[in-house]
């Protein structure tokens, strides 16, 4: 967790500045894209809402130990006092100025991250190199939702028609040689579970798709790690998901490529089996305790 440790200190340091991500990822050793999902997915929002916030915050400080709005507004970074004062009071209820007047305060405290072991228990797992291919299927942008069954999933699998249904598996040459749910194009600047992203569903394969009531995404060649899971659906998958970024990934040795996030369940029994695809690629460095990112 050492490198989202030095990306907090980082913010807290520029918090009146323009904030860089690449260049902070660059530093810490992690590519952009791992840092921004890996970051969501943990804390629950989005690096740009935490930045957001966490600007507010200090704002609000500021104004309560006297600081004119103006001052408050450019210092950090608005572009007019208007701008300033409609953002500021979506986020605390209030208007800067009554704010300054009241002393009326809100929070957002820093965030720290610690790695949690939770009672040893064995995650499985394997990485596997797959040549470039192509996914074929139905999309929709859909609500982000970690817990239960995402009812826009279900409705766009609904919506699937018989002959779709029949291209797809027309197409479908390669494993695990049926449906399957892709997940991609993440929304970033908003609440993890307030974002979208955009869901396929549909099959893996080496051909070009002629179809055009079909979706094809293109995907690269990619080193994937593969966890395989099975119990109750959809908690175990869903409780997979979380168990890769908050325990896996910060200790692999490994980091997110901008991919799609495979998944697909073999239903037949209460113990449903499900696999998840992630594409990874090796650190470019493991930080050290002495490392900094100012």
């Amino acid at each position: 967790m050492q490198p989202f440790n030095q990306l907090i200190d980082y913010i807290e340091d520029h918090l009146t500045d323009d904030i860089s991500f690449s260049v902070v990822a660059h530093q810490v050793g992690l590519s952009e894209y791992h840092l921004r999902r890996t970051f969501s997915f943990i804390a629950g929002m989005s690096l740009h809402d935490y930045v957001h916030n966490r600007r507010l915050a200090a704002a609000n400080g500021d104004l309560v130990n006297g600081q004119a709005v103006t001052t408050v507004a450019f210092k950090y970074g608005y572009q007019s006092v208007e701008g300033f004062s409609r953002a500021f009071r979506n986020w605390s209820g209030h208007l800067p100025s009554e704010v300054r007047q009241s002393g009326l305060q809100k929070t957002f405290p820093r965030l720290s991250f610690h790695l949690e072991i939770k009672g040893g228990i064995p995650m499985n797992f394997k990485i596997e190199q797959k040549p470039a291919f192509n996914l074929v299927g139905v999309t929709k942008r859909i609500p982000i939702q970690f817990s239960g069954q995402n009812p826009a999933i279900q409705a766009l699998a609904q919506s699937i028609t018989p002959a779709q249904k029949s291209h797809m598996h027309a197409l479908g040459d390669l494993y695990p040689h049926q449906v399957l749910n892709a997940s991609y194009a993440f929304d970033d600047g908003r609440l993890v579970e307030q974002g979208q992203l955009t869901q396929l569903i549909g099959f893996a394969t080496t051909q070009e798709n002629p179809y055009a009531d079909l979706t094809q995404l293109a995907v690269s060649r990619h080193t994937w790690a593969i966890f395989p899971n099975q119990g109750p659906f959809p908690q175990r998958l869903q409780e997979t998901w979380g168990r890769i970024y908050s325990e896996w990934l910060p200790t692999s040795g490994y980091e997110l490529v901008d991919a799609p996030e495979i998944s697909f369940s073999q239903f037949g029994s209460a113990d449903v089996k499900s696999e998840i695809w992630i594409a990874v690629t090796p650190q470019s460095r493991q930080p050290t305790v002495g490392d900094s990112v100012s």
